[in-house]
């Protein structure tokens, strides 16, 4: 009898050691592959909204922050509410105002007046248009303040993620455009810019590094921007033109298209294409549009 007990605690013994030993393996195994992504696996994703002759970018950052990069001119504001909405967001947890220009923050009037949010950026530039005053009255209104947006803010940074602005570097500007705030987003391997309207002058005082792999053109793609000294600099593998339909301003200027061909560099243009999607894990690349059969 004695004998069958001590047989049968060896067995429970034996049980138990291999129970653990696989627990122990089990966890090992768990906890490695939790580091091998620079990411944990994590999504960044920038969507260039289709907004007609203007500028609206959304991005879904990380831990389920986001922001947003202008907002187009007002009629477009609740279009662009609403497509936040549909990506299943009721906060905006960094607000972008580049520059005051309607075609910039006209509809972000309604997006203020409609989400939640955490902190606004903006230059110390203003204008005496009614698009400017309702903006900052609706600011006023929410209880919100302003931060301003200036060369060497870093607006946030953690482990894998930084988002930094590098423009503008000056207090005065005789042209509006280059008081745009310009921002620049690194995850993990990957980079994105985003130039606002921000002209060759503006481009020459950024001394901070702004390679990237996917660059938001400045100013439409004007010519009078994406200069090939900074397109060199900055050294893109694909770059995004947000403009109207045949807009009245002829944007992208022909010198532009052709500079960004010379370099090899693939082109993505709302007013073809739609919204465009650029998706990465920190490691790996995707960027998808509305229309594939075009041409880019």
């Amino acid at each position: 009898m004695k004998n069958k007990i001590k047989a049968s605690l060896c067995v429970i013994i034996c049980m138990l050691i291999t129970f653990c030993l696989c627990a122990c393996n089990a966890e090992f195994k768990l906890n490695s592959g939790g580091t091998e992504s620079v990411t944990d696996g994590q999504t960044l994703s920038v969507h260039y909204l289709d907004v007609g002759q203007g500028d609206s970018i959304f991005i879904e950052l990380p831990q389920n922050k986001t922001m947003l990069i202008d907002a187009a001119t007002a009629e477009y504001g609740e279009g662009i509410a609403e497509y936040i909405y549909e990506q299943g967001y009721e906060k905006i947890d960094y607000l972008i105002a580049t520059h005051p220009h309607a075609d910039h923050i006209g509809g972000m009037k309604a997006v203020v007046e409609k989400f939640e949010i955490d902190k606004i950026y903006m230059p110390k530039a203003s204008t005496t248009t009614k698009t400017y005053k309702n903006l900052l009255q609706a600011i006023k209104d929410n209880g919100l303040k302003i931060n301003t947006a200036k060369a060497g803010i870093t607006i946030a940074q953690s482990t894998n993620l930084k988002i930094d602005i590098l423009a503008p570097n000056s207090d005065s500007y005789d042209e509006l455009n280059n008081y745009s705030a310009v921002i620049k987003i690194t995850y993990g391997d990957r980079a994105f810019l985003f130039m606002g309207d921000a002209e060759k002058l503006s481009e020459q005082e950024i001394t901070a590094d702004v390679k990237a792999d996917v660059l938001k053109a400045g100013h439409h793609g004007s010519s009078s921007s994406t200069s090939e000294e900074f397109l060199a600099r900055v050294n893109p593998t694909a770059v995004i033109i947000s403009c109207g339909k045949d807009n009245s301003y002829g944007h992208p200027h022909k010198e532009t298209l052709e500079a960004l061909e010379k370099a090899g560099i693939e082109i993505y243009r709302t007013d073809t294409m739609g919204t465009i999607i650029a998706s990465t894990d920190g490691e790996s690349l995707e960027i998808t549009d509305n229309n594939p059969a075009a041409n880019h």
